[in-house]
């Protein structure tokens, strides 16, 4: 039986423009600098993990000293920290699995968290990543969203070609494949309040990527 909501906090130079509402009894990993920003936003951190070469002293000696367990790994290692905070989430059995992170920094760190987001080893769980001004639901299978109407939505592949059919956007797709190398997914708008995404196979991000900064 799954359990509830596992918060993977990562670290990141921007701010996050939207916080979701975090379940009282959701577990928090937080990896390297995300200790920071789970203090910031007044989370209770119950792991932090990685390789603490971006985590403030203060931030790390914090929420050990308000219970976090502290799992240190070397800075030469094979996974980045967001995806040794990712296996800790998922050997956890959650049913869903919130990142909050960074849409800002280094641009490889970002391709990377997207891909590695779209896991199949993480297909257990329904994830949705909050990374600074965008929001990332993953989806396989069928998700139904909520949204404005005119609202910007972007479909992008992550693992496939993906075959996908889409209700409630103003370009729908029906039965439609996604390939690598297309764009065919990009600058949709939510046509009513709700939308649908089904996929009948492949990965994908539906990418909300909120309101743009002059």
């Amino acid at each position: 039986m799954q359990h509830g909501t596992i918060v993977v906090v990562a670290g990141g130079p921007a701010s996050l423009a939207s916080v979701p509402e975090v379940p009282a009894d959701a577990t928090v990993i937080a990896a390297d600098g995300g200790v920071d920003r789970a203090l910031e936003l007044g989370l209770r951190v119950d792991l932090a993990i990685g390789d603490f070469d971006s985590v403030t002293p203060e931030g790390l000696a914090a929420v050990e000293a308000a219970g976090a367990r502290i799992e240190r790994h070397p800075a030469a290692k094979d996974a980045t920290d967001l995806e040794l905070a990712l296996e800790e989430a998922v050997s956890r059995d959650p049913a869903r699995i919130v990142v909050l992170g960074s849409g800002g920094g280094r641009l490889d760190h970002l391709l990377g968290s997207l891909l590695l987001l779209g896991s199949e080893r993480y297909a257990v769980a329904e994830i949705d990543a909050y990374l600074g001004s965008a929001v990332a639901h993953i989806v396989r299978g069928t998700r139904e969203l909520a949204g404005t109407p005119g609202e910007l939505v972007s479909l992008l592949l992550l693992h496939g070609p993906a075959v996908v059919t889409t209700h409630g956007l103003i370009y729908p797709l029906t039965a439609e494949i996604l390939a690598a190398g297309s764009t065919r997914g990009i600058s949709n708008l939510f046509a009513t309040k709700t939308a649908s995404v089904e996929l009948e196979r492949g990965t994908i991000a539906v990418i909300r990527p909120g309101k743009e900064h002059p």
